[in-house]
């Protein structure tokens, strides 16, 4: 994932000339729900149950990984986690292992000293006030450092299984040029797919999202011809 929790993205889709006002008024989907079921139907043949790219083995891993995913890709995190795995498998051991040495070890990482505060003061929090647990409601997901709604999205959907969506740049991107949720904020686009995407495939379209937009429905150069939902999309529709 590459963009910071909360962060505001502006849709190249947008005039420049767009008043703030604007951007808090809903769009309309341009896809037909019929077209909804269809394009979720294709997504669940070709990965029935898809999932993060993060690696992680415990809860802890999971929520520090999804903080340090914050304007850096899954696979840079996969990288500096990779040797942290196996000694920082919860809050306390990255108490145990410091602030001085987490900054070394995730300084590839964007803004890695914001990050290894954050990631020590919620580890902190986490030891006080959850007994080393991860929460499992929203309101105390965000009052963690570090951790705002996209993190939460992500961490309630990939460990406790609930229908969020959170909106990266490649979920934005595919909501907006698929005609599927369009918006110009990244809440707006959650708050459609919340309301656009049929309620059984909810649980995993986060992820199918992230993996088409990452993989195909790229920012420059989308693989269109390789792309299964094409007829689907305003962007395929208008190469036919």
């Amino acid at each position: 994932m590459s963009v910071a929790p909360d962060a505001v993205i502006v849709s190249p889709l947008v005039p420049k000339t767009a008043s703030p006002i604007s951007q808090h008024l809903p769009s309309l989907p341009r896809m037909s729900p019929s077209e909804r079921q269809l394009l979720f139907e294709r997504w669940r043949a070709a990965c029935p149950e898809p999932t993060t790219e993060l690696v992680w083995h415990t809860p802890f891993q999971l929520l520090l990984a999804v903080m340090l995913s914050a304007q850096s890709t899954d696979i840079s995190v996969n990288r500096v986690l990779a040797p942290l795995l196996p000694c920082l498998r919860y809050p306390e051991d990255l108490l145990t292992l410091g602030l001085p040495a987490f900054e070394a070890a995730i300084r590839t990482l964007g803004l890695y000293r914001a990050k290894a505060r954050h990631g020590l003061e919620c580890a902190r929090l986490l030891v006080e006030r959850h007994q080393g647990q991860i929460p499992h409601t929203r309101i105390a997901l965000e009052a963690l450092p570090g951790v705002g709604r996209k993190t939460a999205n992500v961490v309630l959907n990939t460990l406790y299984g609930e229908p969020t969506i959170a909106v990266d740049t490649h979920v934005f991107r595919v909501a907006n040029r698929t005609g599927l949720a369009p918006g110009k904020t990244p809440l707006a686009v959650e708050e459609q797919l919340m309301q656009q995407v049929p309620q059984e495939f909810q649980q995993h379209a986060h992820h199918w999202l992230i993996l088409h937009g990452r993989y195909l429905c790229r920012a420059r150069m989308p693989r269109c011809s390789e792309c299964s939902v094409h007829d689907l999309c305003d962007m395929g529709k208008s190469l036919v």
